[in-house]
Formats: C-alpha cells, structure tokens, sequence
C-alpha cells in the first residue's frame, strides 16, 4: 500500500527542494503554476480556449506553462457522484484534448476514460439497488419469523438500514478504490504522451 505523506511532510519536502533548486528550477516551476492558474480559469469558464491562451504566453514559457496546464486539468478528472462533479470532469477531459492538439491517441484515451467515469455511475447505483433488495429480502423473512411481536419489527427495520449503510459502504470502498485505480493509469498514459 503506498504511503501517504502528511501536508507537513510535503512542505518540508518542497522547502528542501527549493533550497537546493537552481534558479532556472524555481523559475520553472513558478513559470509552470502560472499554467496550473490558466487552467483553473478555464475549468472555471473564464479562459475560452487553452490553445489560444498558451499562444499568448512567450514562447520560451510554453511548455512549462503546458505541463501546468496538463497537471491541473489532470487533477479535475476524478469519479463523480453530482452533476456538478461530472460537468468539470468533462471540462477537463475537453481541456485535455484541446491541449493534445486534439492528437488521436490521447482523444481515443480521454474516451475511453470517460467511459468508465460513467460506468462507475451505472455500477455504483446497481450496487445500492442489489444490497438494498438482498438485505431487504432476508429482513422480511426475519420479520415474518417474529410476527406478532411489534417492537420487534421495528427494530428489525432499525437494523435494516444500519445493515444496508454498512454493507454499501464496504462494497462502495471496494468499487471506488477499483474505478480510481483505472482513471488514474488512464491519467498516467495523457500524462506520458504529453510530457
């Protein structure tokens, strides 16, 4: 299982860094947050077009500035459960493919991506429909072997929506931690193609 390093730890890892980086280094990456921000503007709709933002940008600066942009747009591509979530996801997904110049291998991955963010949706909604009905059926038939005791049945329907939250979690864990690990090989691969 990877480790995972606290806010502190990451600061003082970068503060180390910073202290040995060159000055190009430093310029570099602040050059490169600058892409990180126009992104940002664009997943918020106030930059229309990546391609014609990065243009406006010195040239010198452009492929920082792109690695910026990639690395944002990147981290806006997650598994939705709103609306909301699914519309910058796709924002991104577009930035994405914009950024690639619209190559057909990244286009063909950003795809394939999406598919599964949208399965994920599908195969999560028939999961709580499954362990809602499986366990609704063995609590029925728990209920029909104490008829006749009232308290009981409603602390047998208590004890059912305990179990179904329970349950759902357990298996929404697993099916999360699966989809995650699929949408970030994909991100892996944009990443690759675009370095």
């Amino acid at each position: 299982m990877a480790e995972i390093k606290s806010t502190m730890e990451l600061v003082m890892e970068r503060a180390a860094r910073m202290g040995r980086a060159s000055d190009e280094e430093v310029q570099q990456e602040e050059i490169q947050k600058s892409g990180m921000k126009l992104a940002a503007n664009f997943l918020d709709g106030t930059v229309d077009s990546l391609m014609t933002t990065l243009t406006e940008q010195p040239q010198e600066q452009q492929v920082s500035i792109r690695r910026g942009m990639v690395e944002t747009l990147l981290r806006n591509i997650f598994l939705h459960r709103d609306e909301q979530g699914k519309e910058r996801t796709e924002k991104a997904t577009q930035g994405i493919r914009e950024i690639s110049g619209n190559a057909g291998e990244v286009g063909n991955i950003c795809l394939e991506m999406q598919n599964v963010l949208g399965q994920y949706n599908q195969h999560r909604e028939q999961l709580h429909q499954q362990v809602e009905e499986q366990l609704r059926m063995q609590y029925e038939q728990m209920i029909a072997q104490q008829e006749g005791m009232q308290a009981g049945g409603a602390n047998i329907e208590h004890a059912l929506e305990a179990k179904i939250n329970e349950e759902l979690g357990k298996m929404e864990a697993e099916l999360t931690g699966q989809y995650n690990q699929a949408v970030e090989q994909y991100k892996e691969a944009i990443r690759d193609r675009l370095r």
